[in-house]
């Protein structure tokens, strides 16, 4: 496979289904190596090589590619005598791939937002160590979602901002290069250097016309290719960013409903201190009276209504003047 489709072997490791490599879409000489999602395949001028043929997603990528192939046919036997509209073989494979890609990666966020939105709604209302976790756990997948759409994404964008690697995956010109009677004329091995040196002169400039001609045509054919799905990976994109920050969001509020609660309580432990203080006040009075010492107060009767009274009162209004100071420095809601 090497040989056939003149890549290194860095580039098939690409491909191994048993290794997990972010998206890439290469070009080379006689192919294009695709890696995106399940699709891992190399593309030619005429075949597409795939490497996991028997898994369900590439089963539906072949159909498709099947379909789309013999409904281009059809239309170019109807279209036989008009211009040529239909992209050629390995764009149509490379449409399809992303196309899959594409499909597959919205697929995933639209599930993860109907499973999200709902959750994060009901953590909102009732916060609980399960709903905690359950968004714990699609925060993760989250995180490693859009990590593989923004991939997809810049892999396009990079080709889109390089015109010498869009040129290079246009396979079915330069194997038409390959196959035109200039090259055929300059592989029969003439021994004549100076004619040798004619050939390769008309062989460069029939090249040059015909790259002229043709390449900026299927460059804009491949980037209005590539920019049509460019729009369809960064709606994903926009999607699980717009998820992402409703998360943020939501984590804000959490935040900020336990702020509150802890506050609560902040303000609970200062009003039970105080009273902690005002019931300390009756245990000194109570430790002053019990000292063994003659008080003429433990003649009269009446006494301990009204040493009770007064230690109340001043106990009471310690307490209001407390309450009081700290709602004048809102250290307490008023």
């Amino acid at each position: 496979m090497m040989r056939r489709c003149d890549l290194p072997a860095r580039d098939l490791r690409l491909l191994d289904p048993l290794f997990v490599y972010p998206s890439t879409i290469l070009g080379r000489e006689k192919a294009i190596v695709v890696n995106l999602e399940q699709i891992r395949c190399i593309i030619t001028a005429d075949e597409v090589l795939l490497l996991n043929s028997l898994d369900n997603y590439v089963l539906q990528y072949v159909v498709e590619l099947q379909r789309r192939l013999t409904t281009a046919a059809v239309g170019e036997v109807w279209q036989s005598e008009g211009p040529e509209d239909y992209l050629p073989f390995e764009f149509r494979a490379l449409e399809v791939a992303l196309e899959a890609a594409c499909t597959f990666l919205d697929s995933q966020a639209a599930e993860l937002e109907i499973e999200a939105y709902p959750l994060l709604d009901e953590l909102t209302s009732k916060i609980s160590t399960l709903n905690l976790e359950r968004v714990r756990r699609l925060k993760s997948r989250l995180v490693a979602l859009t990590r593989r759409v923004q991939k997809v994404r810049d892999e396009i964008e990079q080709l889109m901002d390089d015109d010498g690697d869009m040129a290079e995956m246009y396979l079915t010109e330069k194997k038409s290069r390959m196959e035109s009677p200039f090259h055929e004329q300059g592989s029969m091995g003439f021994r004549s250097k100076r004619l040798d040196k004619c050939l390769s002169i008309a062989r460069s400039r029939h090249e040059s016309m015909r790259s002229s001609e043709s390449g900026t045509e299927s460059i804009e054919e491949l980037e209005m290719l590539l920019e049509a799905y460019f729009v369809v990976i960064d709606s994903t994109l926009n999607k699980l960013t717009s998820l992402k920050e409703y998360i943020d969001d939501t984590e804000d509020f959490i935040n900020i409903q336990l702020d509150n609660v802890r506050n609560q309580l902040i303000q609970f432990e200062l009003i039970l201190t105080t009273a902690t203080f005002v019931v300390a006040i009756f245990g000194v009075v109570a430790g002053i009276f019990g000292m063994n010492f003659a008080i003429p107060l433990f003649d009269n009767p009446g006494a301990f209504k009204w040493v009770l009274m007064i230690t109340a009162v001043c106990g009471i209004t310690i307490f209001c003047a407390f309450v009081w100071f700290f709602k004048y420095r809102r250290l307490m809601p008023l």
